[in-house]
């Protein structure tokens, strides 16, 4: 079935390269008898609603994501939800249009955050890393810090270093972790500020004893 549903309207990379944002799709097709057809499993309408809205997912996709082959991407996610979730469509809460692109726009916007919060914890990384060019006493340094931070996220209680080590080194959001973590959002902050008191005081603790020679 899946296979039918590429050939009859997924093949977007083919198809939208051409496509103009102002063009409309069939005058001749209701939208709203198409969905009903296609949750019933009817391709041909399936391809009918295919052709009456892609140009204006592809519009929203592009003007949110800026870029026509993310845009081209974000077009067959949209019609490959609406291919499996036609069913859910509520015709007292809108047109089959509006939904559609409520769709497209959800599709587009979670494409920039996901990328932007891939950026982000690449270039988190990539500050963390020791300087290819230093020398053998600041790479000493670095390395010394990195096990003095690394020795106190185990002091930690095994939620407090799983919710910083997502928070802090890999970008994720308070609301991520919690997700990630399966716990309340508040609990998780709390955590979490508890255990970056514990790390900082292990860290001063840490430097005080290095700086008075371990006595």
């Amino acid at each position: 079935m899946l296979n039918d549903l590429g050939r009859k309207g997924l093949c977007v990379r083919r198809t939208l390269r051409v496509v103009d944002e102002s063009s409309a799709g069939p005058d001749d097709v209701d939208p709203a008898e198409a969905i009903a057809a296609v949750a019933g499993g009817d391709l041909d309408a399936f391809g009918r609603l295919y052709d009456a809205l892609a140009p204006l997912v592809f519009g929203v996709a592009r003007r949110v994501v800026r870029d026509p082959s993310r845009a081209e991407e974000v077009t067959q996610e949209v019609f490959t939800e609406v291919w499996r979730h036609a069913a859910r469509f509520d015709p007292a809460r809108g047109s089959v249009r509006t939904w559609v692109l409520t769709i497209a726009h959800r599709r587009a916007v979670d494409t920039v955050r996901s990328s932007q919060a891939a950026r982000a914890r690449e270039e988190h990384v990539a500050q963390r890393e020791p300087m290819v060019d230093a020398g053998p006493e600041e790479a000493a340094v670095t390395v010394s810090e990195h096990e003095g931070v690394r020795r106190c996220l185990e002091s930690l209680t095994p939620l407090q270093s799983q919710a910083v080590r997502l928070a802090y080194y890999q970008g994720f959001t308070y609301r991520e972790v919690a997700e990630m973590l399966g716990r309340p959002l508040p609990t998780v902050k709390t955590r979490m500020r508890d255990g970056l008191i514990r790390l900082r005081d292990c860290l001063t603790y840490g430097e005080l004893e290095k700086e008075s020679g371990g006595s």
